[in-house]
């Protein structure tokens, strides 16, 4: 057996560093939270002064308890607000931190605030109250950054540019037509938003820790005094229920995935190859060493915070993928993900609208880069069937060998001469050389949803009207 000096030696390498007072100090640090969930404070003051009003009106504790307790969380409140408020590591959590600081402000009344609830729901109240008010915010800034590209796509409802698959030129589009593709998949993303603060529009409070409570609360009147449609139905899922923070990650991963697809977008459109766009000083950098350079950072950055976004999903999720019921203190991991993923999502949006706005469309190298790859040889099949009878199958094979041609004489389809398009097939006349400009091509496409001007303003006017 080793000696007592031993121990103390050995004691004192396990709990190196930090937790050199040992097990006590690897406790408070794994199981405080107050560092993050601080972020709940006007949550949790709200909640209480709810709590509190319900109690005194269903004659649980008194008027006059209430009142001390209403008034002494406006104080603690604005202290919070101002500054002026110390949070202890030794009070774990916002919830305790705030209730201390009751009792040295009004004494005894403090302690009947927590009548008829539990941290379960409490916490869960706080918490839910803080998502719904970042969905709300997520809204209006989806709808911003939707206003932004309606701008554009007004703006640019006949600027020819061409339109890609597999990054290869593919069919003459409209600059606004391309922009309003942004404007349905950021419409999609506001809609789950709208959905999502339906779902979790239920309140906790008065689930307690897991069975309800045998004091005669009114749930519905803390529900109606938060802003929730309704009190949830069923106290072990509330809280046990973490849905509606996941939902959030979801949706701001999706969100973010199309704010990434835009970024990368623009990141190739401001190359010298491309030249389509070009930001300016406010939404790119120089290079420290290559003076001719202007990097377009913010829109790198924003393709980056997808990462983030997508990591804290895949983190929450596997938080809860083996809880039993009801709460496990596991469910503490929950905040820091989704507080980091609403930053991270705020900024991307912000950001993108911004670019949006500010970056400026080199129409001309759009409309030259139009042409190229012979983006019209469909409008060339489209006539071939419509106007020379020919099936579809026919017409494809016919344009393929115009665009052979084409490319063996190094011009584009509209520059080959009549005699060698009716050398290819005797039907051609001269007037299919109305549709083999891309101003034609973009025109003709006037199908629902299609790229003609007079489709893209249609739906301009849409959007318009719903946003």
């Amino acid at each position: 057996m080793a000696d007592d000096t031993t121990d103390t030696k050995s004691s004192n390498q396990m709990w190196g560093g930090r937790f050199a007072s040992g097990p006590d100090a690897i406790m408070e640090e794994i199981n405080a939270s107050i560092g993050f969930d601080k972020k709940l404070f006007a949550q949790d003051i709200r909640g209480s002064i709810a709590h509190a009003t319900m109690l005194a009106h269903q004659g649980i504790i008194s008027t006059d308890d209430k009142d001390k307790i209403v008034h002494g969380l406006n104080t603690i409140l604005s202290e919070i607000e101002g500054g002026n408020f110390e949070f202890s590591r030794q009070l774990e959590d916002i919830h305790m931190n705030v209730e201390a600081r009751l009792a040295t402000l009004i004494g005894p009344a403090a302690g009947r605030l927590h009548t008829a609830r539990s941290r379960n729901d409490q916490v869960a109240l706080d918490f839910r109250l803080w998502v719904k008010e970042e969905l709300q915010k997520t809204e209006q800034m989806l709808t911003g950054l939707i206003a932004a590209f309606l701008d554009r796509a007004e703006e640019h409802a006949e600027s020819v540019m061409p339109g890609f698959t597999h990054l290869q030129t593919a069919q003459p589009v409209t600059f606004g037509h391309h922009c309003m593709a942004y404007v349905e998949m950021f419409g999609r993303d506001r809609s789950r938003v709208r959905h999502a603060i339906e779902h979790l529009d239920e309140s906790p409070i008065g689930a307690a820790a897991l069975a309800g409570t045998g004091y005669p609360i009114d749930r519905h009147m803390t529900a109606k005094a938060l802003g929730f449609r309704e009190p949830t139905r069923n106290s072990i899922d509330t809280v046990s229920d973490r849905d509606f923070a996941i939902e959030f990650l979801s949706i701001a991963a999706i969100a973010g995935m199309h704010l990434s697809r835009l970024a990368e977008e623009i990141v190739i459109w401001s190359t010298p190859q491309f030249g389509f766009v070009r930001l300016s000083d406010a939404f790119s950098t120089g290079s420290s060493i290559m003076p001719q350079k202007k990097n377009p950072d913010a829109a790198e950055l924003v393709r980056a915070k997808t990462g983030r976004i997508n990591g804290s999903l895949v983190a929450l999720l596997t938080i809860m993928k083996g809880l039993p019921l009801a709460y496990s203190k596991d469910m503490q991991e929950d905040k820091e993900q989704v507080f980091d993923a609403a930053e991270s999502l705020e900024l991307a949006i912000a950001a993108m609208t911004g670019m949006v706005r500010d970056m400026t469309v080199n129409t001309a190298r759009m409309k030259e880069a139009a042409g190229s790859g012979y983006s019209t040889a469909t409008d060339l099949a489209d006539w071939l069937v419509r106007e020379a009878g020919l099936p579809f199958r026919d017409a494809h094979h016919v344009t393929g060998r115009a665009v052979a041609l084409a490319e063996n004489k190094g011009c584009d389809l509209a520059e080959l001469p009549l005699s060698d398009l009716q050398a290819i097939h005797a039907a051609i006349t001269d007037k299919v050389y109305d549709v083999l400009t891309v101003e034609a091509s973009v025109a003709s496409r006037k199908s629902f949803g299609g790229t003609a001007p007079s489709e893209v303003r249609k739906q301009i006017a849409f959007w318009r009207a719903r946003n």
